[in-house]
């Protein structure tokens, strides 16, 4: 039992660490909002308003962050700034969609498409999560569908030699859905658990990203009737607003059902995560707070709103 604190404490120090610089943007930007004010008034309401908007929480959360704020003044006829803190915590907590670590049981192997434009860390993340599945005990392939960039597969490669998982690959140009169709045949022969698909990342406004997405996933429903059982989308945290803007494009163009945000540590931007989690309502499975293997860690909302009201 204490082998396990130990590892749990570990985790939530890196979540702690991870948050620390959106903490300071975050409550930085509120703390002045509501300095020197015993309770919140009509002014402190609009700062507030201001600081989570431009704290990258986004536009369409603060507005019903701030909606039931107002509603909880009208009808206490104040709200001191201490409580001001546990509101936030609790209605943030309510807006975040809840996350999930567990893979459903499926017939065959379980299959996970993940989608990201170039340099949000989708191929790293694949692999973090390729070791994560192989600690549990789970036969792992990996799909180098991302064919048009010889350094996308190489890095591929790379992480299959380091984790200890298989791979299939192709040659460059090959046909993606041609790869996928490789690697669902070669996994289910072999008896795997899971299957993690890289496709290209492109450009999240070009049109031919829709008609690949839907044919790579024609192609492995061929060989696995319910394939892909999760297209997880890869967002860069540290790109704020543009993240969001990806997260629409992408579920403009296939189907999303979970997303890995990458890259919290060292950014301010973290609170990106509660808007693109409530606007979207898709859960956010994995988050990124440091470079090791270990540092992909199972999205839990609770600990991560914690973490950040600590």
């Amino acid at each position: 039992m204490g082998i396990f604190n130990f590892f749990s404490k570990d985790k939530k120090e890196k979540l702690d660490k991870g948050l620390e610089k959106t903490k300071t943007n975050v409550f930085g930007k509120i703390s002045r909002a509501v300095a020197g004010k015993s309770t919140i008034d009509e002014l402190a309401l609009d700062d507030i308003e201001e600081a989570l908007i431009t704290s990258d929480i986004g536009v369409e959360t603060t507005l019903k962050i701030i909606g039931k704020l107002e509603e909880r003044v009208a009808k206490n006829k104040y709200i001191n700034t201490a409580e001001l803190n546990d509101f936030l915590k609790a209605e943030i907590s309510l807006l975040m969609k809840e996350g999930y670590d567990e893979i459903p049981k499926v017939d065959g192997p379980y299959v996970i498409m993940v989608v990201g434009v170039n340099g949000v860390g989708k191929t790293t993340t694949i692999g973090k999560l390729a070791h994560q599945f192989k600690q549990q005990g789970k036969k792992v392939v990996l799909g180098a569908a991302d064919t048009f960039r010889a350094a996308a597969v190489d890095q591929l490669v790379i992480w299959a030699d380091r984790v200890g998982v298989e791979i299939v690959k192709q040659d460059m140009g090959s046909d993606p859905a041609s790869v996928c169709f490789d690697t669902l045949q070669s996994a289910k022969a072999s008896g795997a658990d899971v299957v993690i698909i890289d496709t290209a990342g492109r450009l999240h406004n070009k049109i031919n990203l829709m008609n690949e997405l839907t044919k790579i996933k024609n192609v492995m429903a061929k060989v696995i009737l319910e394939a892909p059982h999760d297209v997880m989308l890869v967002l860069d945290a540290s790109t704020g607003q543009n993240a969001i803007e990806q997260a629409t494009q992408f579920t403009k163009a296939t189907e999303v059902n979970s997303l890995a945000l990458t890259k919290l540590d060292g950014t301010a931007k973290g609170g990106v995560v509660i808007g693109i989690s409530d606007q979207f309502q898709i859960p956010v499975r994995y988050i990124g707070v440091g470079e090791g293997v270990e540092d992909l860690q199972v999205f839990n909302k609770n600990e991560f709103v914690d973490s950040l009201f600590n």
